[in-house]
């Protein structure tokens, strides 16, 4: 794949994901200024010393002016009125993308306020992160071997899907391609249900009157269990309300589980709970282990 040459990059949204792709870009030489938008100064400011952004813009209107690409790295219900301030701004050669965890609904706020611009829209979603944010916390290895998944629409232009797909090849990353309602069901079950299960948790234990005492105790279980509950509350909030029906369904079959577990536990049944461990345990390995190399 041609890499793309990226004479003007706009990040709105400066954090982890944003952060994270500029300096991908920088590392494989393909972008040549990057400009970057955000709430705040102090990150922004963090951003440019640290070598993530060359430049702080005023604000998005004025920043995407003669952009190549503009990347929106915002939480998704912030979108609606990034889109809103940039559409008038945009000119008919300037491709835009996201990063958001959720695809129906950034789609459907992107048709509605971008308008003439949306066939140069290109709805992604890099399958990368940690639990912290932050231009400080942005790396340009994030995207190394990992899946981006993008969802074209009727209407997108194919010069737009080129660069953006050219643009992920650059940072290391596997481009796939699903449907927004797919995407949206499958993010429910396997990112947003987790973080669920780790805010849950983390909240469980922190009302317990001895929490401290009892949090004094604990170990790799719990920790690599709660990791993700240290994200951003902003960020989660938008996603679980703006993912809300699938999630919903996904914490049904969850809760199924949970409850099947309890009822062997409360009978005394140990010939059932272990062998609903070892049905996870061996998914575990069928589908999430690698296998090792010889």
């Amino acid at each position: 794949m041609t890499m793309p040459r990226i004479n003007k990059l706009v990040v709105i949204g400066v954090g982890l994901i944003g952060g994270s792709f500029a300096l991908a870009l920088k590392k494989a030489k393909v972008v040549k200024h990057v400009v970057g938008v955000g709430r705040s100064r102090r990150n922004l400011n963090a951003a440019l010393k640290l070598g993530v952004i060359d430049e702080i813009a005023r604000d998005a209107a004025s920043a995407v002016r003669d952009a190549d690409l503009v990347l929106i790295g915002t939480p998704v219900g912030q979108m609606p009125g990034v889109m809103k301030a940039i559409a008038p701004h945009l000119n008919d050669k300037t491709i835009v993308t996201d990063g958001g965890s959720t695809k129906q609904d950034v789609i459907a706020c992107a048709r509605k306020h971008l308008g003439k611009h949306f066939a140069n829209f290109v709805p992604a979603h890099p399958m990368a992160g940690t639990e912290h944010s932050g231009a400080a916390a942005a790396f340009p290895e994030l995207y190394r071997g990992r899946k981006v998944i993008v969802v074209p629409q009727a209407e997108t232009a194919a010069r737009a899907l080129r660069m953006v797909r050219a643009s992920w090849v650059a940072c290391g990353a596997k481009v796939v391609r699903l449907q927004a309602h797919e995407h949206d069901d499958i993010l429910a079950a396997v990112s947003h249900l987790p973080h669920a299960v780790a805010f849950a948790l983390m909240g469980t234990l922190a009302k317990r009157d001895d929490a401290r005492h009892v949090l004094g105790f604990s170990a790799g279980g719990l920790r690599d269990t709660v990791r993700i509950s240290g994200s951003s509350p902003e960020m989660w909030r938008d996603i679980f309300l703006a993912n809300r029906s699938a999630l919903v369904g996904a914490m049904d079959k969850y809760l199924f589980e949970i409850n099947s577990l309890r009822k062997f536990l409360k009978a005394g049944d140990g010939q059932a709970l272990q062998a609903a461990f070892e049905r996870a345990r061996d998914a575990r390995e069928r589908w999430l282990v690698k296998p090792a190399r010889g």
